[in-house]
């Protein structure tokens, strides 16, 4: 009996491994923060857990059908060798099901209990992800642009689920995600660069391995950011103090990139990388913090 609830476990461990908890975590925050801001701060329960739930299926489908379709790449890179398919502990057929029925339960559960372009919107960020940036990552370097689009659509999720639209506030927030997600992978990228290699994948870490093509990305999208998020403020959406705070933010991570770029260390990646992690909380709290005010 001991043994057949260990193996269970592991089974279901497997699975929850199949969604990737950490980016399905992301994307339930930033779906969250759209709803907030939207909404301004008058949070209905059952709406915002109707669309957090559809959103984790749809998320849990986009990262279980990546895998499989990484098979064979995740069996070359140390970092992704034991997960559960290219360690053998599960069939392609089982996590194809598993990802399909995520896929259609959630997309489901969104149009019947949020609203049709939540809907949509949530399909369009599976089927980006799925058939326009995981072929690309074997191909071209410009896969990490195509990427960012899916990874910048759950705060537009979030919005249209609380308002049914989709204004110019709302792209903003789209906008502020999908330049944050450059400097953030490619930092990533920068350090597991050998993996990368081993997959074959054309990154830029691995086509330019002397950092050169990284760090002005880097550098050039951290500024295209900044940019970004004082739009809210430059417009009169905002007051002095989100502008004063987003270009404190906003400088903080440009220096960083910036450091990066005189000396493409491991260190130098790693601080732009947490650094990353830390701004766009920040960032979504402030502009949660002054929808309500």
């Amino acid at each position: 009996m001991k043994r057949l609830l260990h193996a269970e476990f592991h089974v279901l461990a497997d699975y929850a491994a199949l969604t990737k908890p950490g980016i399905s975590l992301m994307v339930l925050v930033t779906t969250v923060a759209g709803f907030f801001i939207a909404s301004r701060g008058r949070l209905e329960l059952v709406p915002l857990l109707n669309v957090l739930f559809g959103t984790f299926l749809t998320a849990a489908a986009a990262n279980s059908l990546n895998m499989l379709m990484e098979t064979d790449t995740d069996k070359l890179m140390k970092r992704t060798a034991n997960r559960p398919l290219p360690a053998g502990r599960l069939r392609g057929s089982d996590v194809a099901m598993f990802g399909g029925i995520c896929a259609i339960a959630g997309t489901a559960w969104l149009a019947l209990r949020v609203n049709l372009l939540t809907a949509g919107l949530a399909a369009a960020t599976v089927s980006t992800y799925l058939f326009v940036y995981t072929p690309l990552k074997r191909r071209t370097s410009l896969s990490t642009i195509a990427g960012a689009v899916p990874g910048a659509l759950p705060p537009l999720i979030g919005w249209s689920a609380a308002t049914g639209t989709l204004t110019f506030d709302a792209w903003i927030i789209f906008a502020i995600q999908f330049f944050w997600q450059l400097p953030h992978f490619l930092a990533i990228a920068w350090n597991l660069r050998e993996d990368y290699t081993r997959a074959g994948f054309p990154l830029l870490a691995v086509t330019d391995p002397e950092g050169g093509s990284t760090a002005r990305q880097i550098v050039f999208q951290s500024q295209a950011l900044l940019v970004v998020s004082l739009i809210p403020a430059v417009a009169g959406k905002f007051d002095v103090i989100y502008f004063s705070a987003a270009l404190a933010l906003g400088i903080g991570f440009l220096v960083l990139g910036i450091q990066f770029a005189l000396a493409p260390t491991q260190t130098a990646a790693r601080r732009v990388f947490f650094a990353s992690i830390v701004y766009l909380p920040c960032l979504l709290a402030l502009l949660a913090g002054k929808a309500v005010l």
